[in-house]
């Protein structure tokens, strides 16, 4: 099955694989019928509700940072460790997920200050007028 296997597959689903990966996993399914029915039948699997350690872990992506860890990792604040979690999971791994709220958070920093300062204005105004509508309707 062109030297891709079921992990692949699966990630190939989860849009987890970077660009290479992914163009080599298409053109491998282009050549392949017998890859082709792995993948229907991963994604039989997928629509059945499959259980297993690994899918659960995966969809609820149980290895992926917070925004908050994110941010945290922008900033160099995080312990060693952590830090050193996290640029493997960004730079080796290459989790799109995460790479996506990375780049999220590095373009707020770069946020003028007056556009910055407006959004948190918005927000706290929001915020406010939600926690006094909670506020009035207690008892």
């Amino acid at each position: 099955m062109a030297d891709v296997t079921r992990e692949q597959l699966h990630a190939y689903l989860d849009d987890a694989l970077s660009d290479s990966e992914t163009a080599r996993v298409e053109q491998a399914l282009r050549d392949s019928e017998a890859l082709r029915r792995s993948l229907r039948q991963a994604m039989q699997e997928r629509d059945r509700g499959d259980h297993s350690l690994g899918a659960v872990w995966r969809r609820e992506r149980l290895t992926c940072a917070t925004r908050e860890q994110l941010g945290s990792y922008l900033l160099r604040v995080l312990d060693e460790a952590e830090q050193d979690y996290l640029d493997f999971h960004l730079h080796t791994v290459g989790c799109p997920y995460c790479l996506a709220n990375l780049a999220d958070l590095q373009t707020l920093q770069k946020e003028p200050a007056p556009k910055a300062k407006e959004r948190r204005r918005r927000f706290f105004r929001s915020s406010a007028g939600y926690l006094q509508v909670a506020r009035d309707a207690k008892p």
